[in-house]
């Protein structure tokens, strides 16, 4: 349902951020005298006005397509051949992420996208769309797509404001259509602190939840695109979104900005369980999302013969703009550039010290005595996601025979050493890549990967957290609107990946159950972008515990296969001050008007 395309010359340039910071955004409806469309042909129906709104599905950033390889990692999980600005301090660089493009929407290449610029030009259709819905007149439709407008407008003017302050911080939330002419020096534009502001997006969350379907195959307007619903926003997206908002609101660095305390916020995270809890609520009685089943687990990040991966389990998924992409930038840096299936230039793999996170067949952590860990012969009896996630030495990789099909990792082997780039760790990753026995060219080329914005998974973790620390929280505890506990939340996600429920150590209090949210978020989330999120709001980027990015090096004993003369090697220690909590904003960003300050620290 793409909207019709005007020929009329578009004039009124976004004000604000928009006027600011893209020099050629334009506006839909600003024409010149020979058009002759009206706004009438472009809010008048549902049709059209669902065009309108598509625009702003367009603005969505696809994670690790941003370039031919852009990196989108940024805390303890991976290394490069080449030196990551992030890990010496330095937020400047754009990483081919962050901004640095002029916006068009319809342009069908991930690689022109990035979060800055996008988001504040799809916050102003945003505005637009809801201030047009509401203008008396303009709009003739039933009650049910009027409501689909407008709920997918407020979702995504939060969802884009929650996409720039989760990087640069709070900002101004401007909620109305602005006038070229108008001041900006009120205290409407003042900045806000990023609390202050994802209680704004919560509103807008809470509103389009109210007004969005649970699934657009079962409403009125959504009979048109039957069975092809996947991507439109609806309930989950909003409800997911909210609880969100509240728990970063909640979480210890965001509510020291905030009030001054370094400790999460009960009352926050309360209504943030409670959201989380509306939402596994009717994802249980609808049906409409479920866990994977750990037989297709995989089926959530890469599908072979170009079918869409997300599963029954992705609730927002990035959208697809060019199926090729996959094959020439998501696999671009993520395997042995000796298959000849990248630019040879990056060779992004895993750390020593974040597979530390995964635990053992036992369900124990690695640090526990009891748990069997041999760092003698670290990757036995390792628990099942490991072997998803992570390529290790000796394992086969490649379907066709010759020097790659089994890894060889080992020091002076030909993946570590004799390729170029090589593995500069002793690991590959194997999520968004589908590295295995049967990987081959031509399934490269069929091969769809995607990294989850959210997914029912991470609903379910976050939902303990929330918990755990709500008023009145802990392990045992649950939302007054769900039936489990927080400790039942967590067993949910390890019992689908085969592991044991939590043993009682482990849910004895609330700062002990915390540890074990934080690791089974990086193992359940790993390399899905929440790292990097998770340990500034934990105000844990600085945290010695994660500074270490290192390798394993080893020989391997010609008779076992094993590994022998193990050695943990510090390749970088990550620079993470205070300051690091947020991006610095560009410079001259922050000098075009009075009252916009920088970041702290930068």
């Amino acid at each position: 349902m793409k909207m019709k395309k005007n020929h009329y010359k578009i004039a009124n340039y976004l004000i604000f951020f928009m006027l600011m910071f893209f020099a050629s955004c334009e506006d839909y409806l600003d024409k010149a005298p020979e058009a002759s469309i009206t706004e009438k042909d472009v809010y008048g129906n549902f049709q059209s006005f669902q065009g309108f709104v598509e625009e702003m599905y367009n603005c969505i950033m696809d994670p690790d397509k941003g370039g031919a390889w852009n990196k989108y990692l940024f805390a303890d999980e991976t290394l490069n051949n080449k030196p990551y600005a992030f890990d010496y301090g330095n937020y400047w660089g754009n990483e081919t992420y962050f901004y640095g493009v002029s916006v068009n929407p319809s342009s069908m290449n991930p690689r022109d996208r990035r979060i800055w610029e996008y988001a504040w030009y799809a916050i102003r259709k945003a505005n637009l769309a809801i201030e047009k819905i509401e203008e008396p007149g303009l709009f003739e439709g039933t009650e049910e797509e009027k409501n689909h407008i407008k709920g997918q407008a407020l979702f995504f003017r939060g969802w884009f404001y929650f996409e720039i302050s989760r990087f640069w911080g709070g900002m101004p939330y401007i909620n109305r259509v602005l006038d070229p002419t108008e001041s900006l020096v009120t205290s409407e534009f003042k900045r806000l602190n990023f609390q202050e502001t994802a209680l704004k997006m919560a509103e807008d969350f809470r509103a389009a939840a109210d007004l969005l379907p649970a699934h657009w195959d079962d409403s009125g307007p959504g009979q048109r695109t039957l069975n092809h619903n996947r991507d439109r926003i609806n309930k989950f997206h909003a409800l997911g979104y909210l609880g969100k908002a509240y728990l970063y609101a909640a979480s210890p660095m965001i509510n020291e900005e905030a009030t001054g305390k370094n400790e999460f916020n009960a009352e926050l995270c309360t209504k943030a369980a409670q959201a989380f809890g509306e939402l596994l609520t009717l994802a249980d009685q609808t049906g409409h999302y479920k866990l994977q089943p750990w037989a297709t687990w995989t089926d959530n990040f890469v599908k072979t013969n170009n079918l869409r991966p997300g599963g029954d389990e992705g609730i927002m998924m990035p959208i697809i703009y060019d199926r090729g992409r996959v094959r020439w930038s998501a696999l671009g840096a993520t395997v042995p550039s000796s298959f000849g299936l990248n630019s040879g230039s990056d060779a992004d793999v895993p750390t020593h010290n974040y597979t530390k996170n995964y635990a053992m067949a036992n369900g124990l952590p690695i640090t526990d005595p009891a748990s069997g860990y041999n760092p003698n012969d670290p990757w036995t009896g390792r628990e099942p996601r490991f072997y998803k996630d992570i390529a290790i030495d000796g394992e086969k990789w490649w379907s066709t025979s010759g020097a790659d099909q089994y890894a060889e990792l080992f020091t002076g082997g030909r993946h570590r050493s004799k390729i170029n780039p090589p593995s500069v760790t002793g690991y590959y990753q194997k999520k968004f890549n589908g590295l295995g026995p049967n990987f081959s060219v031509s399934v490269a080329n069929g091969l769809q990967a995607y990294v989850p914005y959210l997914r029912l998974a991470d609903v379910y973790l976050m939902y303990a957290e929330a918990v755990n620390f709500m008023t009145n929280g802990g392990p045992k505890s649950k939302s007054a609107n769900y039936t489990i506990t927080a400790e039942q939340a967590m067993n949910t996600i390890r019992n689908r990946a085969q592991l044991p429920n939590l043993t009682a150590a482990y849910t004895a209090d609330k700062d002990v159950f915390f540890e074990e949210i934080v690791r089974e978020r990086a193992v359940e989330l790993a390399f899905e972008g929440a790292r990097f999120c998770d340990l500034r709001r934990w105000n844990r980027n600085g945290d010695p515990r994660y500074l270490d990015k290192t390798a394993i090096d080893f020989d391997r004993d010609k008779v076992t296969k094993k590994p022998i003369n193990i050695s943990e090697r510090l390749i970088v220690r990550r620079v993470a001050e205070k300051k690091h909590n947020w991006l610095p904003i560009q410079v001259k960003f922050t000098k075009m008007y009075e009252g916009f300050p920088q970041n702290p620290g930068w």
